[in-house]
C-alpha cells in the first residue's frame, strides 16, 4: 500500500511539474514576443505562483535580466525574504552559472527545467555550478520537464534568427 501511495504522490508530482512548466513556457513566449531569447520562469510556493520572468537582457540593456534572475527578484518582494526556501524554480531551459549561482542564494527547494543547454548549462550540461560538492545548499533537481516544447522554442528562435542573417543573442 505504501508503495501504490508513492506511485500516486509521484504521478500526482510529476502532473503539477507540468502545469506549472506551461506558466513557465508563457513565459518564454512572452520573451518571445520582446525579441529576446525565449527562456521563462516561474517561482511558486505553496501552490501559488510567487514570481514570474522572462529573459529581458536586450530589452532592458541588463545582462542579468535573465528569466531566472527576474523571478527569483519578485519572489523575494513577494514573500519579503531573499531566502526561499521554501519555493520551487521552474524554468525552460538549463541554468546557466549567473542563475545556477542565484538559485544557490536564494535557497531554492526544487528546481525544475526543461531543455538542458549543451553550451551553457551549469547544472548537469557543461559545468556543475548548482550543487556543486564544495557549497552547503543542495537543490533537488528534476530535469526533462516538456522539454520537447521548451527545446522547439529555443531552436526555432535560433533557426529564425540565423536565416534572417541575425547573429546577435
Amino acid at each position: 500500500m505504501l508503495i501504490a501511495g508513492r506511485c500516486i504522490s509521484l504521478f500526482a508530482m510529476s502532473l503539477s511539474d507540468e502545469f506549472w512548466m506551461e506558466e513557465a513556457l508563457r513565459e518564454a513566449q512572452r520573451a518571445l514576443t520582446l525579441g529576446e531569447v525565449p527562456v521563462g520562469a516561474v517561482v511558486v510556493r505553496e501552490g501559488r505562483i510567487v514570481g514570474r520572468g522572462c529573459n529581458r537582457p536586450l530589452s532592458a540593456n541588463d545582462p542579468t535580466a535573465h528569466a531566472e534572475i527576474l523571478a527569483l527578484r519578485e519572489a523575494g518582494t513577494t514573500v519579503g525574504n531573499y531566502r526561499l526556501l521554501d519555493c520551487d524554480l521552474y524554468v525552460t531551459v538549463e541554468p546557466c552559472p549567473m542563475c545556477a549561482g542565484a538559485i544557490t542564494h536564494a535557497r531554492i527547494r526544487r528546481l525544475i527545467y526543461g531543455a538542458e543547454d549543451a553550451k551553457a548549462g551549469a547544472v548537469h550540461s557543461t559545468l556543475q555550478v548548482l550543487n556543486h560538492p564544495k557549497l552547503n545548499h543542495k537543490v533537488e533537481v528534476r530535469s526533462g520537464v516538456l522539454a520537447a516544447r521548451c527545446m522547439h522554442l529555443v531552436q526555432s528562435f535560433f533557426r529564425e534568427r540565423r536565416s534572417e542573417g541575425d547573429n546577435s543573442p
